[in-house]
């Protein structure tokens, strides 16, 4: 298994994307790392690490994407960016997958027209596994597009369907679609006409689509996977995101007020920890962009090592997957006429 990273991209490269990496690569006998970047700066980022490893490589690339390059061009304009160069060698078969922290824009247009889109799906989707109640919940989509079809969003169903099943282990996930109330009567046009195209599918047992979902039942455990448009699924996750930030703080000042709450928070040090972590976007470490030939994976643009590392692991579990083979041998089903 051989994954590429963007050394390049990300606001804390190429320091903490190559430490990441080395310790991925060092924890994984087997995985082999591409590190794409401007060489002398990896190999300076490297040496503070202690060296790379063997199964470590580099391969140069003399420009970067920064954030603020136009997202649709930046990847034409700058044919010698790590993003550009990464990508090409995944679409070219030198490499299982690609891992970035760059800008999402970038990606998702470098990706589509360098990697490709599976044939017959209309448009790739950002897909983050959420920390809510039981397995987890998968998005889809949470900003790739923010204004979508009908068709769009069954194929997100069916997508985030197939995503579900191998993340998070489960034979028939309980796919919802996000709106304002559990009626099929709720929602605007495009809920509407959705909630039909979808009820369809379920019943004949192409998905196990349960309805519509509000927000709060889907973060209670309520669906597996929520379909959504980019821009409502984006409020969802940064909402989710704000809180989880909230609560830790609120929980943090809670125990620190006097010596009991500092001696109850011991007795509950150990379940606190496991919460703290479950709420840790790095724990995750990327969102994929369902949809594409192959397994490209966005970090957030902050992302330190331990995230970075663990993108790297998610790349690695999408590319064992084979996640496109399936949508491939289902894309009859996805298609919706217009």
């Amino acid at each position: 298994m051989k994954v590429i990273v963007d050394a390049m991209g990300g606001d804390n490269a190429p320091q903490e994307i190559v430490k990441g990496a080395i310790n991925a690569a060092r924890a994984r006998a087997g995985l082999k790392i591409v590190l794409v970047g401007k060489e002398a700066k990896v190999k300076a980022a490297a040496a503070a690490c202690g060296g790379l490893p063997e199964t470590v490589s580099i391969v140069n690339a003399s420009e970067v994407i920064e954030m603020h390059d136009d997202p649709a061009t930046a990847f034409k304009r700058k044919k010698d960016s790590s993003m550009t160069v990464g990508l090409n060698m995944l679409k070219n078969g030198e490499g299982d997958a690609f891992v970035s922290a760059g800008s999402t824009g970038a990606l998702l247009s470098a990706g589509t027209l360098l990697v490709k889109r599976i044939k017959g799906i209309r448009r790739a989707a950002m897909a983050p596994l959420l920390p809510v109640a039981g397995k987890g919940l998968v998005l889809v989509d949470c900003g790739a597009n923010a204004e979508c079809t009908v068709e769009y969003l069954v194929q997100f169903a069916y997508l985030g369907s197939f995503y579900a099943a191998k993340a998070l282990g489960l034979e028939k996930p309980r796919v919802g679609l996000l709106n304002i109330g559990t009626e099929d009567t709720k929602g605007d046009q495009l809920r509407l006409d959705t909630y039909k195209a979808l009820k369809d599918a379920g019943d004949a047992g192409h998905l196990n689509f349960i309805g519509n979902i509000e927000a709060k039942e889907a973060i209670k455990g309520g669906c597996d996977v929520v379909v959504t448009d980019g821009f409502s699924g984006n409020v969802m996750l940064k909402t989710v995101e704000g809180v989880g930030s909230f609560m830790g703080k609120e929980l943090k000042g809670m125990f620190m007020q006097s010596i009991k709450t500092k001696v109850a928070a011991l007795l509950v040090k150990k379940g606190l920890g496991a919460f703290k972590e479950r709420l840790d976007p790095d724990t995750i470490g990327g969102t994929p962009f369902l949809g594409l030939q192959k397994p490209v994976i966005k970090a957030h643009g902050s992302s330190k090592a331990r995230a970075i590392e663990n993108a790297i692991y998610q790349a690695v579990a999408a590319a064992e997957a084979d996640l496109a083979g399936q949508i491939e041998a289902n894309i009859q089903l996805m298609k919706v006429e217009r």
